[in-house]
């Protein structure tokens, strides 16, 4: 088994434990699986880190609670940077254990964490990977529990993180309403 095999193959299994469940299976593990589904997609050619952090984008997301931090903004700011470290250890933990070296790892780590979004490229295209997985499976949900102000007020904080190239490949994949493509259109 290659060594990315083998951290896919942990990776799974590691969210094959979720207890929520999505369309009949463990919710992690659903969402991995989309992500390289996206990851193989849009970037045939990826290298071995964009496919691991793809997969391992919300491994053991269910561990951190939401609840368990404040209410509002600073609460959930919180949240999530933590879920990006833990996200990050688990799967340089992974890593390590199936034959990857510091650097390896540490690249990871930054594109889990976010860190140089707009201006790494692995880092962006795991962004753009995230925000096409929402809008092909998570945003119809999304968007049937919100009012459509909110909505284009996601769409537009979507599509803002996401590359010019993404962006121009939603906007052509995506049968997108009139105010929501425009607030697509509006980012530079």
């Amino acid at each position: 088994m290659s060594n990315i095999t083998a951290v896919l193959t942990a990776i799974d299994a590691a969210n094959a434990l979720d207890p929520r469940q999505d369309e009949g299976q463990p919710e992690a593990l659903l969402y991995g699986s989309r992500m390289s589904e996206e990851v193989a997609r849009l970037f045939p050619d990826a290298e071995d880190a964009l496919q691991i952090a793809a997969r391992g984008q919300h491994i053991e997301r269910w561990t951190l609670k939401r609840a368990d931090y404040p209410e509002g903004r600073a609460g959930y700011l919180k949240w999530r940077r933590d879920l990006a470290g833990h996200h990050a250890t688990r799967v340089g933990e992974i890593m390590a254990r199936n034959g990857y070296g510091s650097d390896d790892i540490a690249q990871v780590g930054q594109m889990l964490r976010k860190e140089g979004i707009k201006r790494n490229d692995l880092v962006q295209a795991l962004e753009d990977v995230i925000c096409f997985v929402f809008l092909k499976w998570y945003f119809a949900p999304f968007a049937a529990k919100h009012t459509p102000e909110k909505v284009v007020d996601i769409v537009h904080k979507t599509a803002r993180k996401m590359s010019a190239d993404a962006r121009q490949r939603a906007l052509s994949e995506f049968d997108l309403p009139d105010d929501l493509r425009a607030a697509v259109e509006s980012v530079a």
